[in-house]
């Protein structure tokens, strides 16, 4: 680990920084001394280096996270749905798992979703277990992987953030993901006008053609900032949540440091915080499938014009 994490807030901002991956300029300096005398693709060391990347940075950790559990995910389920299909029989052991998930899934999105679309069910399915995996990482203990990646890789400054929600990149990817899909939705189910309409129409409406054309603007103003907010809220949300649970785990693991008292005291706010985070993470996985699965019905709405 660098020396800045040697104090408790080296420690904090050290786990809380993800391994950037960046084109740096020439010149570019890190702990005020140059370190590339021309331009290249490299991973940071510091926060200089970070800034000096800018907006095409890439964090690896997020990434790298994030699509290894949608792997592990999708061999998981696609292999006990062979396995179901082979033997329509009793389920057992992970395979009784998976279909508890699945009916779980199943009976929110009809409970809900009262349309015909084929994609929301297993988009739902997806979004959850995704979702609840990525948090799930949050479980582990905050020095276990990065302190191994930096054996395994003999970069004592090498950063490693291992929980993708705490990461606002990935949130709002996903939830600007459902936002691009309820535009296409509603365009898809109400028309280009109608859903322009929509927007234009609603929530004041008068009979009389010069109040309405004054109220065109104040409706749009209103229902897109209406609009725009939900994919916000919902990424913000699980970033938010999650990266709150991630600094207490990081705060509890400096206590272990401050003698012995202070460690067992530690090792009891470990164990209890954990127990608690368990429905935080399930909870937030629900919530952001739920809501996207709200969101996609709102889509299919087609609501006569008053």
């Amino acid at each position: 680990m660098s020396a800045e994490a040697q104090t408790s807030q080296g420690y904090i901002k050290h786990h809380l920084t993800n391994m950037t991956y960046g084109k740096l300029p020439a010149g570019s300096y890190c702990d005020g001394e140059a370190v590339l005398a021309q331009d290249g693709w490299t991973l940071a060391h510091c926060d200089e280096q970070i800034d000096a990347m800018g907006f095409e940075a890439v964090h690896l950790d997020s990434m790298g996270w994030a699509i290894s559990l949608g792997l592990l995910f999708s061999f998981l389920f696609s292999r006990m749905a062979r396995k179901a299909a082979a033997n329509p029989g009793a389920p057992t052991g992970w395979q009784n798992l998976v279909e508890m998930i699945v009916e779980f899934i199943d009976s929110t999105v009809n409970d809900i979703f009262h349309h015909r679309n084929k994609m929301v069910a297993p988009m739902a399915l997806t979004i959850f277990t995704w979702i609840f995996l990525m948090n799930l990482m949050d479980l582990f203990p905050v020095d276990w992987l990065p302190h191994a990646a930096a054996t395994i890789s003999g970069n004592e400054h090498l950063y490693l953030k291992v929980v993708p929600t705490t990461d606002p990149n990935v949130t709002l990817g996903m939830s600007f993901t459902i936002f691009g899909l309820m535009i296409f939705f509603s365009m898809r189910e109400k028309g280009v006008l109608g859903f322009v309409k929509e927007l234009t129409l609603h929530p004041f409406h008068s009979s009389n053609t010069l109040v309405m054309l004054v109220l065109i603007p104040i409706n749009l103003f209103l229902e897109a900032v209406a609009l725009i907010a939900k994919p916000i809220s919902l990424g913000l949300r699980l970033f938010g949540n999650m990266y709150a649970g991630e600094v207490i785990f990081i705060l509890i693991a400096i206590m272990f440091g401050s003698g012995l008292v202070m460690g067992v005291f530690a090792g009891v706010l470990q164990w209890a915080w954990a127990v608690f985070h368990i429905l935080v993470i399930s909870l937030q996985a629900f919530v952001f499938t739920v809501l996207t699965v709200v969101y996609m019905a709102m889509a299919h709405d087609v609501q006569e014009e008053h």
